[in-house]
């Protein structure tokens, strides 16, 4: 017998650039089997079936999303306390999805994540690097995370690794700004200010010395 997870969405929209117009969609099942994980994308469905090494359930849920979506540009990561999916929508549009589903049908598991959401007419005032947050190490469908050792991703050198951040397709992302959000969480901003490490600048240095009278 299969439960359904809690599914938390979020989205951003935009007519002109596809990197902001997506869906994000966090499934909370903790521990998942790997070798369980069953998850399936098509362009007007999304699916997913896994069981948690916690409590043994068997978590699934399949979904007719709203409108299409871009299979080939969409990434999906799994971590050891959730499932995470970036869904690109394939119509440019400004308005938002008015719901996740195609038909307007009432599930208590599917919740907003107020963690991400933002209203339609403040989204350019929330950036999509701070809002991504850990989600820089996705790479792409192929490799799940962004550890060292995992399949195809060798030759990492540690965070020199993050340079393959650029085939993610989340054009124009800033990594600097990347790199303080990630100290905060998933939509946070940066994870604080330099004001503290300059508090000692007014340090004028030692004093001068002072003039000795020659001897005689």
């Amino acid at each position: 017998m299969t439960t359904h997870p809690e599914v938390l969405w979020a989205q951003r929209s935009s007519d002109s650039v596809a990197d902001k117009n997506i869906v994000w969609l966090t499934v909370n099942v903790p521990d998942i089997d790997e070798t369980s994980l069953q998850y399936e994308l098509t362009s007007t469905e999304v699916s997913f079936k896994a069981t948690s090494k916690t409590d043994g359930r068997a978590y699934a849920f399949s979904l007719p999303l709203f409108d299409e979506v871009d299979t080939e540009a969409s990434l999906s990561k799994l971590s050891s306390r959730s499932f995470t999916a970036v869904l690109r929508k394939k119509a440019l549009k400004a308005e938002y999805w008015p719901r996740l589903t195609k038909e307007k049908t009432k599930l208590p598991f599917v919740k907003t994540d107020f963690s991400k959401w933002v209203d339609e007419d403040e989204q350019d005032g929330a950036p999509l690097e701070e809002d991504l947050g850990g989600m820089g190490d996705m790479g792409g469908m192929g490799g799940m995370g962004g550890m060292g050792g995992m399949g195809g991703m060798g030759g990492m050198g540690g965070m020199g690794g993050m340079g393959g951040m650029g085939d993610m397709g989340m054009g124009g992302m800033d990594f600097s700004k990347m790199m303080a959000s990630m100290g905060g969480g998933a939509g946070s901003g940066p994870s604080g200010t330099d004001e503290a490490a300059d508090s000692d600048s007014d340090d004028d240095g030692p004093p001068p010395l002072e003039d000795v009278e020659p001897s005689v």
